[in-house]
């Protein structure tokens, strides 16, 4: 029954959407109907400014770290990364927000905070290098997950081998839409010195 109970309360820690609460109480707005109706990191930064964008990054990427947690916390026979796979099952689906949420990239890291710290700052390092070269949050998202999959089949073991494939596949399916506006050079780059907070009407 404890391994139940992880797996939902894993879920549910996912889905607390860090995006509505911040923009609804520190802004009086939905963030659902402004910018691309993301409930993510990247839609706050470009939505709300840099304040607002880092705390819920910040939070996204706790929640992934405290699910991935719960098993050594509770003491129960359950892998880390299955429990934090849960998390961001909940935060790209959660409960409170109708499910619809973001696109599981700050919440990964945080499972792999947990799982596997080293990976994490390789991920991060490999983030704002790409970010910084691109220009292209999504893409470096997506290219970020290439290169963690890459080092966790070159050094990891089999269970981080598989939860990292597979919210790389994750990650990449829900940026399937940035996939084709990048194609189309109609997706919006990150202006690095107009990071001001917007006025959202």
């Amino acid at each position: 029954m404890i391994e139940i109970l992880i797996i939902i309360l894993a879920y549910l820690i996912g889905s607390i959407p860090f995006a509505l609460v911040v923009g609804k109480v520190g802004y009086g707005i939905d963030i659902r109907e402004h910018g691309s109706g993301n409930l993510g990191g990247t839609n706050t930064f470009r939505t709300l400014g840099v304040k607002a964008g880092m705390i819920v990054t910040i939070c996204d990427i706790l929640k992934g770290t405290v699910a991935a947690s719960l098993p050594f916390l509770l003491g129960a026979d359950i892998h880390p990364l299955l429990a934090g796979a849960c998390a961001v099952v909940g935060h790209v689906y959660p409960i409170f927000a109708k499910f619809r949420g973001g696109k599981a990239v700050a919440t990964s890291g945080g499972v792999l905070l947990f799982a596997s710290p080293l990976l994490f700052g390789l991920m991060l390092f490999c983030f704002f290098l790409f970010l910084f070269l691109t220009k292209y949050v999504s893409l470096s998202s997506m290219l970020t997950g290439v290169v963690t999959t890459v080092y966790s089949i070159a050094f990891g073991d089999l269970p981080l081998i598989i939860a990292v494939s597979l919210l790389t596949a994750f990650v990449i399916f829900k940026h399937r839409a940035n996939i084709g506006r990048i194609i189309k050079r109609t997706e919006p780059k990150i202006t690095w010195l107009n990071l001001k907070k917007k006025k959202v009407s």
